[in-house]
């Protein structure tokens, strides 16, 4: 949990630097610096040996998601709109992060066997992917600048936090962002400690294959399950879900617990575009990556507080009831979410009252 805390960390000191960088440099080379930093952190990975080691492969990979995070949904989003398809963001967003769950199981199962093989081995094999993504960002074509990078970081940082401050809908998004981003990837990351509790390490990773499989099929559909249902109605819709989910699994632990946790899964593809789509809304054009990227800073910063605290609860009280700790907190982003769609509701109340 500590070097998921350095990641995190590596990732919240840098996120703001590459989101104005990628306003201002441009999206192809933001991700070609990504891949760099991303290869590098699996290199320092597979050598391993120390922690000292792997903290310099931790610190690699938060600079690598930080020159990804604000950089790539604006990369698709200016893309679309240059090609006047950008209705079609929430689509196809959701089907580009479907491969990214799909990679992700493939690799949970290959995980689980190489697991009881070798570790080193797993980790020198990772680095290939991060080479062949270094490869072909070489080939992505820079979409038009909507706005012309001319300011200097400072005053785009600024009016970038203006931006935010006074748009009280996309504060609100960015606090339920927030706050679902620290303590869910915490308690994500960490339930592999309380799964080994009921199955044997072997099986962990086809839990967490279930689960990446249950999120390919949810960010498959989500564009026609938004249209069908609404963002903000997704969000509520799968808080409950999952708060009910989990309590019952953690509550009660038995040998269907991991699946019942698993089962939630179905729902996040969606409601991670659902927030995408919503925010993406807000943000101003000139400072769409750098937004992004601040939000994903408190975030990290967020994360970088819970995921020690989580490990330390769970230490004194056991994993089981530090999860069961984790969905309390989560009621938190429910609250939100039901307040952003009163303001949702209001709106429309008063358009309809503007256009009569």
């Amino acid at each position: 949990m500590a070097l998921f805390s350095v990641v995190s960390l590596s990732n919240a000191l840098f996120e703001v630097p590459t989101g104005i960088f990628s306003d201002l440099i441009g999206r192809k080379k933001t991700v070609l610096f990504g891949a760099v930093f991303a290869t590098l952190s699996s290199i320092f990975y597979a050598f391993g040996g120390s922690f000292w080691i792997l903290g310099i492969g931790a610190v690699l990979e938060g600079i690598a998601r930080s020159w990804y995070s604000g950089n790539n949904d604006a990369f698709l989003h200016d893309s679309l709109n240059q090609l006047k398809h950008k209705e079609r963001f929430a689509e196809l967003l959701g089907k580009t992060s479907a491969m990214f769950q799909l990679a992700l199981m493939v690799s949970a199962i290959i995980g689980s066997i190489l697991a009881s093989w070798s570790f080193p081995l797993i980790m020198w094999l990772s680095i290939v992917p991060q080479a062949l993504c270094f490869f072909i960002a070489f080939f992505l074509k820079e979409p038009d600048r909507l706005t012309p990078g001319k300011s200097n970081v400072f005053s785009h940082f600024k009016l970038s936090i203006l931006h935010l401050w006074k748009n009280k809908k996309l504060r609100l998004l960015s606090f339920q962002r927030i706050i679902s981003f620290g303590i869910g990837e915490s308690s994500f990351n960490f339930s592999a400690a309380f799964i080994n509790t009921i199955w044997p390490l072997w099986a962990i990773g086809f839990s967490k294959m279930i689960s990446y499989g249950g999120s390919t099929v949810s960010y498959w559909f989500s564009g026609k399950i938004i249209t069908k249902i609404g963002a903000i109605n997704i969000l509520i819709i799968a808080n409950i879900y999952t708060r009910i989910a989990n309590f019952i699994a953690y509550g009660k632990p038995t040998v269907f617990s991991p699946v019942l946790m698993a089962s939630s899964s179905i729902f996040y593809g969606a409601t991670e575009v659902s927030k995408k789509t919503m925010m993406q809304k807000e943000y101003s054009q000139g400072q769409r990556a750098t937004l992004e990227s601040t939000n994903a800073l408190f975030g990290n910063i967020f994360y970088a507080f819970f995921s020690p605290l989580l490990g330390m609860i769970a230490d004194s009280y056991g994993p089981a009831r530090a999860l069961i700790f984790v969905q309390f907190c989560m009621l938190s982003v429910l609250y939100i979410n039901i307040k952003l769609k009163k303001m949702n509701r209001h709106c429309e109340e008063s358009a309809t009252k503007q256009s009569l």
